[in-house]
């Protein structure tokens, strides 16, 4: 424990520039855990407010594939991870697919899919991140083999992986990431927001 705090004391606290939500400030993306299994019912209340996500036509063009720790599923999940990712993912509780239809029921394309998906994981992880999980997205995995590992029909796309598990000891990562295991900082509002045109003045 004194290895965690003293690890987190090296990352200055977030700050707010205006005020916001609490919880939107205090989600971060951990790496960091245990190895041990989730508590019963904790994936279907992450599942539960991703659902809740806000959808364009209500369409709601996200899916979620998940397989838990010591099933075959978990093995085949962490196998399509990049080695850098699969090193502190092998003490996830469970490891999700994040996937969206690309295209809407009469064939067109959906142009908004992908953002939509991404507006579900938002609520899954500050779900979890209000239960105390450890709730991490990815994009260093085999996208080449993500859809049928998965089990995907044709029409779908992985959009990432998620890692969640309970918090474990930052002194169990690897050296090279034990120092980046805290909040990392944001652009200001300034960097990001342009009135009437990119690049403007606020």
């Amino acid at each position: 424990m004194v290895a965690r705090m003293t690890n987190l004391a090296t990352h200055p606290p977030r700050v707010a520039e205006h005020e916001v939500l609490p919880l939107l400030v205090a989600r971060w993306s951990p790496r960091a855990m245990s190895g041990e299994p989730l508590a019963a019912g904790a994936l279907a209340r992450l599942f539960e407010a991703a659902r809740w996500a806000p959808s364009g036509g209500n369409v709601q063009p996200w899916r979620f594939v998940y397989a838990e720790t010591g099933t075959p599923e978990m093995a085949a999940f962490l196998d399509l991870l990049e080695p850098g990712n699969r090193v502190w993912c092998v003490r996830a509780a469970a490891l999700v697919v994040v996937a969206s239809q690309t295209t809407l029921a009469d064939g067109r394309p959906h142009p908004t899919h992908a953002f939509d998906a991404g507006a579900a994981w938002m609520s899954l992880a500050l779900q979890g991140s209000s239960m105390g999980l450890v709730v991490h997205a990815m994009g260093g995995f085999d996208r080449a083999r993500a859809p049928a590992v998965a089990g995907l029909p044709d029409g779908w796309a992985v959009q990432c992986m998620i890692a969640v598990g309970r918090p474990g000891r930052v002194e169990d990562l690897p050296e090279r990431l034990q120092a980046r295991e805290g909040p990392s900082s944001r652009k200001p509002v300034g960097e990001i927001a342009f009135r009437g045109r990119f690049g403007a003045g606020a």
